[in-house]
């Protein structure tokens, strides 16, 4: 249909927006914006089943797809579980605070459309696999999904183990089992690694430039949305975690630090604001919700 990758990526930017905008229209009737995180994965399965038809399905190219629906159903099935019932996001509901009822009409700009940029420039490794894929003889696309699929395995590991310490904890203190004992953000690790693996994928097929992929989803999930708020929430709301800190190290898993506290060295004062029913963390209290968040303030 389109002569060109440029044109065929270009193309689907609308495509995801008009799907954000949808959206945002179903949630001015009950007034929750979370229902974006739902759609977060769907986003990526819409331009990609979009550059694959629109390319007639070439050979091999069904691999790259099959990866992005994989990564699509675990990460919208276990966000859709862990929020259900739950009300509005705590960064959308400080949002709605902040703004008021200007909120309804600044959320799509604030987050719906932003996000749906955000998408859009994160799945860029999906276009060029999807239209011009690499032979499956090449070692670059296996070394791509093997990368993928360590992080695929290993997020899904972490939001397993958090689940069942909360569930086992009855919602208070620190994770620190499991993967959780060798990085603070073992979620956030793997989902890196599985947009570093679609680039590998894409990059077998000459898509060097779709780097920014996983460039742009490391970014936001180290500096900007994920682990800056998440523990500057953690360290005021949650007795254990600085000490956490101290011994584990932030995204990188790596053995823990010596000399460092453990929980069960004794009482820490309490923290300012701390509840004791505060929802219990690991390294990611929120889960594996590599979806950024947007328009802070």
């Amino acid at each position: 249909m389109f002569e060109t990758t440029l044109g065929a990526a270009l193309a689907g930017l609308p495509l995801v927006l008009v799907m954000m905008v949808a959206i945002w229209l179903d949630t001015l009737t009950h007034d929750d914006v979370s229902l974006v995180d739902r759609f977060w994965g769907a986003g990526f399965v819409l331009l990609g089943l979009f550059w694959y038809l629109e390319a007639a399905a070439p050979a091999g190219a069904w691999l790259p797809l099959l990866m992005a629906v994989l990564w699509a159903v675990r990460y919208t099935v276990y966000v859709t579980w862990r929020n259900w019932g739950t009300g509005e996001d705590p960064r959308y509901a400080a949002m709605r605070n902040y703004h008021g009822e200007a909120f309804r009409w600044l959320s799509l700009r604030n987050v719906f459309l932003l996000q749906g940029a955000i998408l859009w420039v994160v799945a860029l490794p999906l276009v060029v696999a999807l239209r011009d894929p690499a032979p499956l003889t090449s070692v670059l696309l296996w070394l791509g999904v093997l990368v993928w699929l360590v992080g695929l395995v290993y997020e899904t590991v972490a939001d397993w183990q958090l689940a069942r310490f909360r569930s086992e904890s009855g919602g208070v203190g620190v994770c620190d089992q499991g993967l959780w004992r060798y990085s603070r953000h073992p979620n956030y690790f793997g989902e890196c690694l599985v947009w570093w693996g679609l680039f590998l994928v894409a990059l077998a097929a000459g898509g060097w430039w779709t780097v920014v992929s996983p460039v742009l989803m490391t970014w936001l999930l180290l500096r900007f949305s994920g682990v800056p708020l998440l523990e500057e929430r953690l360290q005021a709301t949650r007795e254990g975690y600085r000490d956490y800190m101290a011994r584990t190290n932030a995204f990188i898993p790596g053995p823990p630090k010596r000399g460092a506290a453990r929980p069960d060295d004794g009482p820490e004062p309490p923290l300012a604001g701390q509840t004791a029913g505060a929802q219990s963390a690991g390294a990611g209290g929120s889960g594996s919700s590599s979806q950024p968040s947007s328009g802070a303030g």
